[in-house]
């Protein structure tokens, strides 16, 4: 039992890591590709990643069942994720500072219990109530530098990407809820049907003029990291996990841990308003988690 926690928390951990380097991968790579030509590339890595890991684990016999036996289901889940949820996440990239946007999208698991009420038939409890106000405050804090009168923000159409890419994941999330497939081919699944609409999009709304070897490299870290072996790593650390609690709450050490990394990668300097408003999503985040334990 000991064993399998520490094998868990390895994992957790390796996941936890991947995630706190995204936000400035993302930033730096926005300076060289736009988001769309960034999805194009991250996404067609993710599914060459997915397809060795699914190849490995002798799993790729699965795909052709599994989207037969729900087809228009994964159709959406594809549309939302890859093509939706992140094509408006990089935009909120580009437009924010980095802390700014990787902070605000920490709220989407409190927009997950908001929309679980008309989707999913649920009740917002008391500690719910109390955990969305301390996240929204959170939000508050951070996009207006904690000048909360003024009200004063850097990008309000980029605070409201940031947040409309929360309900989408959350959406994504609520969606998969009772999808009992394999959860790496059904990944693989989305990203092989919404890719095309990827590909259909770029030369519309972008182009495919990609020359800095920078861009590739950061759209390709971000496909193999951020979106592929993060994902399988932290499905590997629930797997073994005999506290699953436990091996949750380490997920909250990432956007601290990405504030250092954005101030040392990209010089981007901290505000306090940011480290006080993630202090209040959090606070929220870990009241909703007691609450489960519960």
């Amino acid at each position: 039992m000991i064993k399998r926690q520490k094998t868990a928390t390895l994992f957790a951990l390796t996941a936890v890591f991947m995630w706190s380097t995204v936000a400035s991968a993302f930033k730096i790579t926005l300076s060289y590709f736009s988001p769309l030509q960034m999805l194009l590339v991250s996404s067609a890595t993710t599914i060459i990643v997915l397809t060795l890991i699914c190849g490995y684990q002798k799993k790729l016999h699965l795909l052709k069942p599994t989207l037969l036996k729900r087809p228009i289901f994964y159709l959406i889940m594809g549309m939302l994720n890859p093509f939706l949820y992140y094509l408006i996440l990089f935009q909120a990239y580009k437009l924010l500072p980095a802390q700014q946007a990787q902070s605000l999208n920490y709220t989407w698991a409190i927009a997950l219990s908001i929309l679980a009420v008309p989707f999913l038939g649920q009740k917002l409890t008391k500690k719910d109530i109390i955990a969305i106000t301390f996240g929204y405050l959170g939000v508050l804090v951070i996009a207006t530098k904690g000048n909360l009168i003024a009200l004063n923000f850097d990008s309000t159409l980029g605070v409201f990407l940031a947040l409309l890419s929360t309900l989408l994941w959350a959406m994504y999330w609520i969606l998969n809820s009772k999808n009992t497939a394999d959860p790496i081919i059904s990944l693989l699944l989305c990203f092989l049907l919404g890719f095309p609409a990827i590909l259909m999009t770029t030369p519309i709304f972008s182009d495919f003029t990609m020359i800095n070897w920078q861009g590739w490299l950061g759209a390709i870290y971000i496909g193999v990291f951020e979106m592929g072996l993060a994902f399988v790593a932290w499905l590997s650390a629930l797997r073994y996990a005999e506290h699953t609690a436990k091996i949750s709450n380490l997920i909250f050490i990432s956007p601290f841990v990405s504030l250092l990394l954005l101030n040392w990668l990209i010089d981007e300097p901290i505000y306090p308003a940011t480290i006080l408003g993630l202090i209040l999503i959090i606070s929220g985040l870990l009241l909703q988690q007691t609450q489960r334990k519960n």
